[in-house]
């Protein structure tokens, strides 16, 4: 609906974007092994598996537990991720929490850090930004923009992943698609209604500029008009590449697909929210795609009888690939994954 940024579920139908190209950006998980140290090898395969899958890796975020990891760690992140994408896009948080001295020079030099691997930045909240009112907000993303130049892309984060996160303000939102130097946007306040406004505004406002939704919860947002970078994919890229292929062919299977992904990320994404990351590792693990179900040390877990429910959610899935591929002969292929 351009032209307004009112939207209300009376004209929702109307937001509906059929056979759209979806883009898709996937958070990694970083796998532990059992002495509670980071499997290298494991995200490298991790990252190779996104990519082949046709999605756009995002490394160092919340699902790479960037929060929790040493500076070392994270440029360890990176290095892997600049082995692994040999050039192709791929996207990294910016992450400053615990930096002192000027914020947006923080943000800058991380920014600089991330470009130096050949990643694309994201700029991951922190506690000093989210003390700030929203023009001064603005005026940190603005500096940044100035000093470092694009592509940019920015993260809000709602505090039930991390208690630095918090959720624009409306006008914080336009003053952020009105900067050029910003390409785009990731959502994760987990509301419809937020997201909605959201997309109304960048349609009204730069319709090039993208909105990625981080809802878990609701990972239907796509047919909406928003893109995605979800933690949720990382559970199984290919069932999400399957997925938004068949929605740009128009293949009504997109919605069976979608309503077992979305069963997986309720029960996943259950509170306490952050412990979906060992969600992710017992799946994965469930997949035979890393070597353990460990988390990192201080990360919350998932108690073991989840087990039983995810192995009958992979099993759900595999059957529905399998027979979604076979009657439509349709496979997703790797793609261009640029923002």
């Amino acid at each position: 609906m351009r032209g307004s940024t009112d939207f209300t579920t009376e004209t929702l139908h109307t937001r509906v974007v059929l056979r759209r190209r979806i883009h898709g950006i996937s958070a990694v998980l970083l796998p532990f092994r059992s002495e509670g140290r980071p499997d290298w090898e494991g995200f490298a395969a991790h990252v190779e598996r996104t990519l082949q899958a046709g999605l756009t890796p995002a490394v160092n975020m919340d699902t790479g537990y960037v929060n929790l990891l040493t500076a070392g760690e994270r440029r360890q992140v990176l290095s892997i991720a600049q082995q692994v994408t040999r050039g192709q896009v791929f996207i990294a948080g910016a992450f400053v929490e615990g930096d002192t001295g000027d914020l947006a020079g923080a943000y800058g030099r991380q920014v600089e850090e991330v470009r130096k691997y050949g990643g694309r930045p994201i700029l991951f909240p922190c506690s000093r930004l989210k003390a700030l009112d929203d023009r001064e907000k603005l005026s940190v993303y603005r500096a940044v923009a100035r000093s470092c130049g694009g592509p940019l892309l920015a993260f809000e984060l709602g505090a039930a992943f991390a208690s630095f996160g918090f959720i624009f303000g409306d006008d914080l939102v336009r003053g952020i698609v009105e900067t050029p130097e910003f390409v785009g946007l990731k959502h994760s306040s987990l509301r419809r209604e937020t997201e909605w406004r959201r997309l109304a505004l960048r349609d009204e406002v730069r319709p090039d500029f993208r909105i990625y939704t981080g809802n878990d919860l609701a990972i239907d947002m796509v047919v909406y008009g928003s893109d995605y970078l979800l933690g949720l994919s990382t559970f199984a890229p290919d069932a999400f590449a399957l997925r938004d292929a068949l929605w740009e062919q128009g293949d009504a299977s997109f919605y069976e697909l979608n309503d077992l992904l979305q069963y997986l990320g309720q029960f996943a994404f259950r509170r306490p929210t952050p412990a979906y990351k060992h969600s992710a590792a017992q799946f994965l693990y469930l997949r035979g795609q890393i070597r353990t179900e460990e988390t990192h040390p201080a990360s919350p877990r998932r108690p073991t009888s989840d087990r039983v429910v995810l192995d009958e959610i992979l099993r759900r899935l595999e059957e529905t690939m399998a027979s979604i591929t076979t009657q439509s002969g349709l496979a997703p292929s790797p793609r261009p994954n640029g923002c």
